[in-house]
């Protein structure tokens, strides 16, 4: 069902799945009920691109004279094919794959943290395999703090240890 845990203030709607406009207006009838925990209720519409023009217009509506208890968070991979009256009623938030140094920095700011010796050249390669996120990048970087036992000699992390791993 769409609207899955109404007594929940966060609901996520997948406009991929859901996109007719008797979707839209099952998203209508939910909001009017005021938040059960916190002060707003939040509603992600995702690939919210994909809902078809009946049900997007249904939901400019809907954004157009919003109750003060709602917030929409709109999730899109291709703005541009959003209706443009949608757009112009949002806030615009465009996010973008870190940069190497973005994500150098936060590794080195975690391996310090984690009273972890490892080379910047082996921070260099974690960031380079990231693909552009901090997620990812933690995510490989915890995984060689777990292998750093046996990684390393003379208890520093090498390029080198990180190129083994990584293979």
């Amino acid at each position: 069902e769409i609207m899955e845990g109404r007594d929940l203030d966060l609901i996520e709607n997948d406009a991929a799945t859901y996109t007719g406009v008797d979707d839209i207006r099952e998203l209508r009838e939910g909001i009017r009920f005021s938040p059960s925990k916190s002060k707003y209720k939040v509603y992600i519409i995702d690939e919210c691109h994909q809902l078809s023009k009946g049900a997007a217009n249904a939901l400019l509506k809907t954004l157009e004279e919003p109750p003060s208890h709602a917030i929409f968070i709109l999730a899109t991979t291709e703005i541009h094919k959003m209706i443009p009256t949608i757009i112009s009623r949002c806030q615009r938030f465009d996010f973008r794959k870190l940069l190497l140094p973005e994500i150098l920095k936060r590794l080195e700011i975690v391996s310090r943290g984690e009273n972890v010796k490892i080379e910047k050249a082996a921070l260099e390669l974690i960031a380079l395999n990231s693909g552009g996120s901090l997620r990812d990048g933690e995510s490989l970087l915890g995984q060689v703090l777990t292998f750093a036992g046996t990684l390393g000699k003379e208890g520093e992390i090498k390029a080198e240890d990180i190129k083994n791993l990584l293979g």
